[in-house]
């Protein structure tokens, strides 16, 4: 189980602060160490330049003013000097109170879990999409209050990335043994191809990650595998070469299962080592191909 925040924490903890970096996180209330290193805004802080209150700017562009009176009278009489710092807060009550183990992720209605997976994973690949291409390609067109805001975006997106998988990796969609592999984040989308192949006699196991497909491999190895390209820890480009390149799983046919076009996807066969590959949104006749090949293997 994934322990970022706390490692954060510990971190923060052991190093050693001096007496301005104390002062600079009572008078901001942000931190001047992150993660084991100093924060860019401190730094600036320290060379007596502005240090951006994302609160107080923020609250003012998206808000009545009525809304940011009553947000800063909150503020004034609770210990909550950011939005972001009650919502933190407010999940961890919540977890506390509502303890969710192994057992309980299992239980959980199907469908409740993937609107779970959507409603995180959906905006998420967006934000981290975004900033990343802010910071790659329009650096020099923003200013450093800008840069600095678009690095902790991103920053944060992939943290909380890691907390998605650690969640997603511990849901299995269970069968008894199967002739496919089915390497795919979207729940409903391996619900949908698993009752079709069962409709035509293939038994079919869906995982969530790349980690947890390459984990299946050394337990069981299928017929075939399906193998989408964007997941939320691993390409699945890595994860075909990487099967390819193992003695043992190099003859498993790989097909890509994916959303990109399929101009780009052929640039990547050759290198790859992939089979073949199939487009979303799919027609069911699009899996003869797929079943031809099963047949051949007995």
């Amino acid at each position: 189980m994934k322990r970022e925040d706390k490692k954060s924490e510990d971190m923060n903890d052991n190093f050693k602060k001096d007496e301005a970096m104390l002062k600079y996180e009572k008078e901001t209330g942000k931190y001047a160490v992150w993660r084991g290193i100093v924060t860019e805004g401190y730094k600036k802080w320290k060379k007596g330049e502005k240090v951006y209150n994302r609160d107080k700017e923020r609250i003012s562009l998206y808000v009545s003013e009525e809304t940011k009176n009553e947000w800063q009278e909150f503020i004034k009489n609770s210990s909550y000097s950011t939005i972001s710092k009650l919502i933190r807060e407010s999940v961890k009550v919540f977890i506390e109170e509502n303890p969710l183990n192994n057992s309980g992720i299992n239980t959980l209605n199907s469908q409740t879990i993937s609107n779970i997976s959507h409603a995180l994973k959906e905006p998420l690949t967006t934000i981290k999409g975004y900033s990343q291409l802010l910071l790659e390609n329009y650096r020099e067109n923003l200013n450093e209050n800008i840069l600095d805001t678009i690095r902790n975006i991103f920053d944060q997106s992939i943290l909380l990335e890691s907390k998605i998988i650690g969640f997603l990796d511990d849901i299995q969609v269970e069968s008894p043994k199967y002739d496919i592999l089915l390497i795919e984040d979207d729940l409903a989308t391996i619900r949908l191809i698993k009752s079709y192949f069962e409709s035509k006699g293939y038994m079919c196991k869906g995982v969530v990650s790349g980690s947890k497909g390459i984990e299946e491999l050394r337990n069981s190895i299928p017929k075939l595998i399906l193998l989408d390209i964007i997941l939320p820890d691993l390409s699945g480009y890595d994860i075909c070469k990487t099967i390819k390149s193992d003695k043992e799983y190099k003859t498993i046919p790989v097909f890509f299962l994916t959303a990109i076009a399929g101009s780009e996807v052929e640039k990547n066969l050759e290198e790859t080592g992939a089979d073949g590959y199939i487009l979303k949104p799919f027609n069911f006749s699009d899996f003869e191909v797929i079943f031809d090949i099963i047949d051949k293997k007995g």
